[in-house]
């Protein structure tokens, strides 16, 4: 299975990305993303989806959740992340520690949480509200 994606570029830093379902503006200007703000938002996209069908198949229903993550690059080049803090939190979930647990699993099983995790020490934190 292959993503396929096209990104333009001028002759400075301001680009897009195009997808199959999508653009998004690239650059350092307001209203466009940075490298890592698309790699950080690829991460909490591809944990939620793998959350939604674990949280599907238990049964479980919450109002709200909020994804607030921190990548710390290293110093020394390739500045690759060193730590990735993944915040998630919750309102009304129904089961908080059915939540938990499928959070947990959501995280083993997203394929760019663990491909991070080659490079990156991950930490997740879940509230409840």
């Amino acid at each position: 299975m292959a993503n396929i994606v096209k990104v333009n570029f001028n002759e400075s830093f301001k680009g897009e990305l195009i997808a199959p379902n999508g653009k998004v503006s690239i650059g350092s200007n307001e209203g466009e993303l940075l490298p890592y703000d698309l790699l950080l938002g690829g991460l909490a996209s591809c944990v939620h989806a793998t959350f939604l069908g674990i949280a599907r198949k238990k049964r479980i229903t919450y109002d709200t959740i909020t994804y607030d993550i921190e990548g710390i690059k290293r110093e020394e080049v390739p500045t690759t992340l060193k730590d990735v803090y993944v915040n998630v939190t919750f309102t009304n979930a129904s089961d908080k520690e059915k939540i938990d647990k499928s959070m947990e699993l959501a995280c083993r099983y997203c394929s760019i949480y663990q491909t991070l995790a080659n490079v990156a020490e991950m930490h997740l934190k879940i509230e409840h509200k």
